[in-house]
């Protein structure tokens, strides 16, 4: 496992952790994840912990490779990305069926998550749940805000 805090050139904070394929790494990324969180003062750390957890137990069962979670916090909007070794690509925007084993995590993230979206690359793919956790002020807001 790697831990590395990358450099910002904007306000965002992240983390990023390398973690090896194994029955272990979905707690251990939840364990890192609240840890993290907790230190942001993050609004939804039950809901992105419960998304961290199925998005690296995903990549554990799914592929024989570690993964890379990235915790991503730009002020507004909190992205959770795992990204693995496997070309497979889920159908997010599918749901799960009654008689179909699994499947359950996706909709646990579309129902979470703000946005869910998938990333191929070249070897594998990025997963990517947004999170809103903190208020947006849109311009309207702002007017109708006394001076």
């Amino acid at each position: 496992m790697t831990l590395t805090a990358s450099p910002s050139t904007s306000s965002a904070t992240r983390l990023v952790v390398a973690l090896p394929w194994g029955l272990r790494s979905p707690a251990v990324a939840r364990r890192l994840a609240v840890c993290w969180l907790e230190a942001a003062d993050c609004a939804r750390t039950a809901d992105a912990v419960l998304v961290v957890s199925e998005l690296v137990t995903n990549a554990v069962r799914h592929t024989r490779g570690p993964c890379l979670l990235t915790l991503t916090d730009d002020g507004a909007y909190l992205d959770i990305a795992v990204t693995d070794h496997s070309e497979d690509m889920p159908d997010v925007h599918q749901p799960a069926g009654g008689d179909h084993r699994g499947g359950f995590g996706l909709e646990i993230m579309r129902r979470l998550g703000d946005s869910v979206r998938v990333v191929p690359r070249i070897g594998g793919k990025t997963v990517h749940v947004a999170l809103q956790v903190h208020t947006v002020h849109t311009p309207a807001r702002d007017r109708r805000r006394p001076p």
